[in-house]
């Protein structure tokens, strides 16, 4: 059976048709109502029936073709949707009501389900216990007692059923999902989310300092905070060519001009009274002043120069630049954790430091296993395919400042491979494979990992890169990988990148996300989070619009190079319509 999930608690009422369901269903609300639940209800019926009236506007207008009607007043709103061919599920059903509005959901039938349920029973139905064959069944409420431990209340005493649910509630405030981190059952899924955190808890930071030359440093982390060693600027300065004066001069009707500085240079005397110096954008202004009024509002005649007050009014402290205005003496110029780009590299040289500390780079172990997989160059052999794998994952690291190594194909040995992992985790932060871990491959691949290490197989709820297998190699964190390339690069993006950035000494790390507007219907399923291969540009509207490129197939390595983005369909969406807004994860900057 497959999981039924929902963010709040959900309970249903199984029962044979004729014990009362609805009946004590509506008797229990107006209680559940009076302690503050918000509640509701699904229910499933095995006949025909329609809920509008004949006559109405709506009704007329579903039966002369909406396959969905939605009608609205200020009180309350309806979607009607004909299901001719195929009937909803319970989780899409689940999965169309605002849960953030809800504490509870009841549901009345989809017995067969897997989910939490109260069995309800009426001796006089004379049918058999549900209970035996349901282990999601949690109580049982009938008119009379059965030989079970499960809890058993009187069908007939509402007060007590109530008292039940209400607890059953309280005790379920966390999502009812399949597995833990930690047991994974090969019928379980986790979500994406589920697994990425449960990865990133696992990983560490890795203290490894290292000192290069300023021009070395481009794209590493910075590992401690550079501090300004100066004020920068250096001296007050001015901002544009012009003229320097004292504030407390502004208002005299000509100056006196005393001197000339060019950057580089200065005056080396304080400005006195009705004093002006002739100075350029970067000089030091003079001991005194404070205001620099522009070339072009100035007229000089000798030595005295007067300000046309019509090009504007003089203000004092305009056109200067404080020393440290930019960064003070010890203030940080660098934080640790940030990446060394062109700015930080210039502003580090401003400061007249030559050396940087950085994180060293992650030391990062790839390699392919399947004796179908051979390497590029040689002649195809017959059953087989070249290893694109591998190649892939070196771009994707080396574009992280990773140093790979690349430890090749791996055959089909438990000694080669047990040899393999021994390798790669003595000299290596972190071992990537590719194929071979998903559940159901060679048992004795599972047993390796279990010998050297802790691996988790499991199942995420996204396609494509259902398979990924994690957990750590004498406590080196290691990543197995689906097989099929796309589902590689994806499976990377999404868990592998966001571990590597931690180790590398990111805090908080979160991939760049756009929202765009989709530019044709795109299809997902309820509960999975869906990726696909994307394409997006500036529409006539200058709105960012999007639209699916190539084959969506999880082998197809070429739609990867055709797209540039993902579109994440997240899993409480099954579809969305053309002018739906839809998040893209740009890839231009990650591949």
């Amino acid at each position: 059976m497959t999981q039924i999930n929902a963010s709040v608690p959900l309970l249903g009422f199984a029962a044979f048709s004729g014990t009362g369901k609805t009946t004590l269903i509506e008797a229990m609300l107006p209680k559940l109502v009076e302690r503050n639940l918000r509640v509701a209800v699904i229910k499933h019926a095995h006949h025909d029936f329609d809920i509008d009236q004949q006559g109405k506007d709506s009704y007329r207008l579903r039966k002369a073709g909406a396959s969905q009607m939605l009608i609205s007043s200020r009180y309350r709103r309806a979607l009607i949707t004909e299901t001719p061919t195929t009937e909803a599920t319970l989780a899409y059903l689940i999965h169309q009501l605002d849960q953030t509005k809800l504490d509870l959901i009841l549901v009345e039938g989809f017995k067969s389900l897997d989910f939490p349920k109260i069995e309800l029973r009426r001796q006089a139905i004379n049918k058999p216990w549900l209970f035996q064959n349901d282990n999601n069944i949690i109580a049982i409420a009938s008119d009379i007692k059965t030989e079970t431990h499960l809890p058993q209340i009187s069908i007939d005493d509402v007060e007590q059923l109530t008292d039940f649910v209400v607890q059953y509630s309280f005790q379920s405030q966390q999502p009812i999902t399949t597995a833990g981190c930690d047991d994974v059952q090969p019928q379980g899924m986790l979500s994406v989310e589920q697994g990425r955190q449960c990865i990133l808890e696992q990983i560490k930071t890795i203290n490894n300092p290292q000192t290069v030359e300023l021009k070395q440093s481009l794209g590493h982390i910075v590992h401690t905070d550079i501090l300004s060693p100066v004020n920068v600027p250096q001296h007050t300065n001015s901002a544009m060519d012009g003229y320097a004066i004292r504030g407390i001069d502004i208002g005299l009707n000509s100056y006196t001009v005393v001197g000339q500085v060019l950057a580089g240079h200065h005056y080396p005397h304080p400005l006195q009274t009705g004093e002006a110096v002739r100075i350029m954008t970067g000089a030091p202004v003079p001991q005194g002043a404070d205001t620099v009024i522009m070339r072009e509002q100035a007229h000089q005649d000798g030595d005295i120069v007067t300000f046309d007050m019509s090009m504007g009014a003089i203000k004092m402290g305009q056109n200067v630049r404080l020393a440290g205005e930019d960064l003070a003496i010890d203030q940080i110029a660098v934080a640790k954790g940030q990446t060394i780009t062109s700015p930080e590299l210039g502003m580090v040289a401003s400061l007249g430091l030559n050396k940087i500390t950085i994180n060293t780079p992650l030391r990062v172990a790839i390699f392919s296993t399947g004796d179908e997989v051979q390497a590029p160059g040689e002649a195809q052999r017959q059953n087989c395919i070249y290893d694109s794998n591998r190649y892939s994952l070196f771009a994707l690291l080396t574009r992280l400042g990773c140093e790979v190594v690349d430890l090749g194909i791996i055959e089909d040995s438990e000694t080669a491979l047990e040899a393999t992992l021994n390798q790669a985790s003595q000299h290596a932060d972190m071992i990537l494979s590719s194929g071979g871990v998903s559940v159901g491959d060679a048992d004795y691949i599972k047993t390796i990992l279990d010998k050297l290490g802790e691996i988790n197989f499991w199942r995420i709820n996204m396609r494509p890169g259902r398979p990924l297998a994690f957990g750590h190699i004498n406590d080196i964190p290691f990543f197995g990988l689906p097989g099929n390339p796309v589902a590689v690069m994806v499976t990377f993006l999404q868990f592998v990148e966001p571990a590597i950035r931690k180790q590398q000494g990111y805090q908080d790390w979160q991939p760049q996300t756009y929202t765009a507007i989709a530019a044709e219907p795109l299809r997902s399923r309820i509960g999975r989070t869906e990726y696909l291969r994307g394409y997006y540009n500036w529409d006539a509207n200058g709105r960012l619009a999007v639209k699916t490129i190539g084959s969506q197939g999880s082998g197809i390595l070429r739609s990867m190079s055709e797209a540039n983005c993902l579109i994440e369909i997240p899993p409480q969406q099954e579809h969305a319509h053309i002018g739906d807004k839809v998040t893209v994860i740009p890839l231009d900057i990650r591949l």
